[in-house]
């Protein structure tokens, strides 16, 4: 039951703040169900590929995926993504510097995405070889920690691109979506996710998105947002100081 109510609250969090699934949705695992990382890590990108599929599929209906800037995503960020799994496959033995890096990427994600609410980005129009290796980098660390394609995707898209604000959206949820798909599916292959939990998890997803949807038409989404994201920071720290101490000895 525990861990149909998380799957809830994560996806009325993701419908009022716009926060990734897999970015909230590793922390939890770890911290109040005791996942080991790679496994919380897997069945976060598998949750996240479910969250994103509705979604994707609207902004796909309305032509606002650009296909030639989602190739240059796609092209540094698949490879890299099974990189990141795979890394995280051979550091499972070193659990505790494990955890400090997923905490420093959610706490990254967490102060990105403030950056995001708080300020407004200037587009250019950034050379193809310069959004494929960033995005490399970020496929890199969501196959790591499952965190991050949303915020740092965004980013990439408003500040590299001129894409306009729903095609940005858009364009980010597919790759996304992609990363999770492949991540998710490699850290399955490995052994890495828990189908039980993500059954249980996806079922309070469905209510919870719906809820989700519903509630964000009726309270003020950006002061939830400031708070989730302070939060986040919160259980990222966390996740740090649960890790430190043993890697300074």
């Amino acid at each position: 039951m525990l861990e149909i109510l998380l799957g809830f609250a994560i996806a009325v969090s993701i419908g009022l703040s716009g926060v990734g699934g897999g970015t909230l949705t590793a922390p939890v695992l770890i911290l109040f169900l005791g996942v080991a990382p790679e496994v919380a890590v897997g069945t976060a990108l598998l949750f996240s590929v479910f969250a994103k599929i509705p979604a994707g599929l609207v902004y796909l209906a309305r032509r606002q995926v650009n296909l030639r800037a989602l190739g240059w995503l796609l092209a540094g960020g698949v490879p890299a993504v099974a990189a990141g799994s795979l890394l995280l496959g051979a550091l499972k033995g070193h659990k505790d510097a494990v955890l400090v890096v997923i905490g420093l990427t959610i706490v990254a994600v967490a102060l990105i995405n403030l950056f995001l609410t708080a300020r407004k980005v200037r587009p250019r129009n950034l050379h193809p070889a310069w959004v494929v290796l960033a995005a490399a980098f970020i496929g890199l660390e969501v196959g790591f920690s499952s965190a991050g394609a949303g915020a740092l995707g965004t980013l990439l898209l408003m500040s590299g691109t001129r894409l306009p604000p729903g095609a940005v959206v858009g364009t980010d949820i597919w790759f996304g979506l992609t990363l999770a798909a492949v991540g998710g599916g490699l850290h399955a292959a490995l052994g890495q996710a828990d189908f039980s939990l993500l059954l249980k998890i996806a079922a309070g997803g469905l209510l919870g998105s719906l809820a989700g949807a519903w509630l964000a038409q009726r309270i003020a989404q950006h002061p939830f947002r400031l708070g989730l994201l302070l939060w986040l920071m919160f259980i990222g720290s966390h996740l740090v100081l649960r890790g430190a101490p043993s890697l300074a000895r």
